[in-house]
């Protein structure tokens, strides 16, 4: 069952070093402020898994804590690459990364089954494609019942978790809002999920029943953090930070620069400055 407690214990209680873990959220709600308490408290030798790394792994990768990135795209979104990775894949720094790269369409499949219990993944894709002639775990396999050749996965199933919501009420229950992406199926694929929310309610019981809930016997822990997926946006709460994703190609590009960038931004500030980020991009709604 879910219990509540500071992004910090939560972060502290469920990640270590070597871990699998997915940083997963999609356009929105990316779990941004997770990912700097993770990198405060230093963690190593990580398998990073995420559908579009962005920013935040660009963040991780650069300060040496991954060891393996599982993706369907490297990029920083609507500006281009991800530069603190590249200098990792292609030059070793600040050390060698190993990578596996998938379609989304693999990625999301690869979720699914993780979340199913099943130990791979089969489906229609990469006809034509030549993924599979650098990533040994894409395999043809043929269907007993049709004989159509088909693509097959491994499961993906993260050590843990983390996803950023809208609301989580008092029983530990989780609601998400707006585009869903993988985040459900990549919790349910998880040994262990924390969520970090911007708000806690009461109840449910005047929202729609069909909007997307995680019930609280699949989180491990949540936490409040308003604001926590800046630069990235919340639905209902603020939008997205244009100017910073356009900032961080600049400060990426420089080896120093992304240093004291780190060492302001993430390093020397908490999980409670990020509400101050959005004040000026919080919505109406």
């Amino acid at each position: 069952m879910a219990v509540f407690e500071s992004l910090s214990d939560a972060v502290s209680n469920n990640l270590n070093d070597g871990d699998t873990v997915a940083f997963e959220g999609f356009t929105h709600l990316i779990p941004t402020a997770a990912a700097h308490e993770a990198i405060r408290q230093g963690f190593r030798d990580l398998t990073l898994i995420r559908m579009t790394p962005d920013i935040v792994y660009d963040q991780m990768i650069g300060m040496g804590m991954a060891r393996k990135i599982v993706f369907s795209y490297v990029g920083n979104p609507g500006v281009g690459l991800l530069r603190r990775a590249r200098d990792a894949i292609e030059n070793g720094f600040p050390r060698k990364i190993e990578i596996e790269e998938h379609s989304h369409a693999g990625m999301a499949n690869a979720y699914e089954a993780g979340a199913a219990g099943l130990p791979c993944a089969v489906f229609r894709g990469y006809r034509g494609a030549g993924l599979a002639t650098v990533n040994p775990n894409i395999k043809s396999i043929t269907c007993p019942f049709t004989g159509e050749v088909l693509a097959a996965v491994p499961a993906i199933r993260p050590d843990v978790t983390f996803i950023h919501a809208q609301k989580a009420d008092r029983k530990g229950n989780v609601l998400v809002e707006g585009i869903i992406g993988i985040q459900k199926e990549a919790v349910l694929a998880a040994k262990r999920a924390v969520v970090s929310v911007e708000e806690v309610v009461d109840s449910f019981d005047d929202l729609h029943p069909n909007l997307t809930v995680l019930p609280s016997w699949t989180i491990a822990a949540i936490a409040v953090v308003p604001g926590g997926s800046h630069p990235s946006y919340a639905h209902g709460y603020y939008i997205r930070d244009n100017a910073a994703y356009l900032e961080w190609d600049e400060i990426a590009a420089d080896r120093d620069r992304f240093q004291d960038w780190m060492r302001k931004n993430v390093l020397e500030k908490s999980a409670d400055d990020f509400a101050a980020r959005v004040e000026h991009l919080r919505t109406a709604a």
